[in-house]
């Protein structure tokens, strides 16, 4: 996709983080706008300041969870625009802890996030866009899906997380495969940040009441959420510098698109250790610090209830 002026761009979790960056590096490109979340005052709230500079935004509450809501997002940006050049699945959110300790609701919570609201987008949206290039020659397309990292590695205390992102890396995988295979005008692109600092580890803030948590947080799981903020919080990449990244990866027709190249040496390594039958290494090799402090969080007495 080599034009941006004037096209239509979609923006899953777009009211902040990633999502919010993406919607401005998509304005100052002069792109028209559509902005959807599940938090209704920051969504206002970022749709109003984007008006204010002089965006045309459409704003919707979504959860990306649900089919018939992502159809009617769909709908709204057709009815509004009449066309859709741009997508990004980007709602995400995360949630950590020994795996056999995730309960139920976190499963169907973070998987009905991460991997079904990208489900419902390609399967929705592709659709929509293949409609568009039939009725417009000049056509050009492209979808871009939030993974992580966590799709090509498999840290501890991480698992429902890390299972929803491998499939976001396999489903754009398959869908670049799919696209070419039938000639469309759409690229694809899957997006792997590692730690930047967005408001993903504070998600459970929009857990919403049918996937609640039944019980309170385990060790391992107040350990992973402590652990995973320092980290996020830490980060020296910003949002805005990943968003120009996938822009500018866009714009290339790039597929891969890492917010922390050096991290693939942890990737090699996997592989490396999937080709040769090996089992799999420590992912804490280079920094044994973290391991033990891991494990001295997990081996804290249990606070009474």
């Amino acid at each position: 996709m080599k034009d941006f002026t004037g096209k239509v761009v979609v923006i899953t979790g777009g009211a902040s983080g990633l999502g919010r960056e993406f919607a401005n590096a998509a304005f100052a490109r002069g792109m028209k706008i559509v902005l959807a979340d599940v938090e209704g005052n920051t969504l206002e709230k970022a749709a109003t300041e984007l008006r204010a500079n002089g965006a045309e935004v459409l704003s919707m509450l979504c959860d990306v969870r649900k089919g018939p809501q992502v159809q009617a997002l769909a709908d709204a940006a057709m009815k509004r625009y009449g066309a859709v050049h741009l997508l990004f699945n980007n709602a995400g959110v995360g949630s950590g802890g020994l795996i056999w300790e995730n309960s139920e609701a976190d499963w169907e919570w973070v998987l009905g996030v991460n991997l079904w609201g990208v489900i419902h987008g390609v399967r929705i949206f592709t659709s929509l866009m293949l409609e568009c290039a039939q009725n417009d020659p000049a056509f050009e397309g492209h979808i871009v899906n939030t993974a992580s990292m966590a799709g090509l590695l498999n840290a501890p205390t991480m698992g429902v997380y890390n299972v929803s992102k491998h499939a976001v890396v396999s489903l754009s995988e398959t869908l670049y495969q799919d696209l070419q295979l039938v000639g469309a005008p759409i690229g694809a692109s899957v997006l792997c940040p590692y730690f930047v600092p967005t408001g993903i580890s504070q998600s459970h803030r929009n857990r919403p009441a049918d996937v609640k948590m039944a019980d309170r947080p385990t060790l391992s799981q107040l350990a992973a959420q402590a652990m995973t903020q320092k980290a996020v919080e830490s980060g020296k990449v910003s949002a805005a510098q990943v968003a120009t990244m996938t822009f500018d990866a866009i714009h290339a027709g790039q597929f891969y698109i890492y917010s922390h190249p050096d991290a693939l040496a942890g990737v090699a390594e996997r592989m490396d250790e999937i080709v040769n039958h090996r089992n799999p290494g420590d992912p804490y090799r280079a920094a044994p610090h973290i391991r033990e402090m891991l494990r001295a969080k997990l081996n804290q007495p249990q606070r009474p209830d």
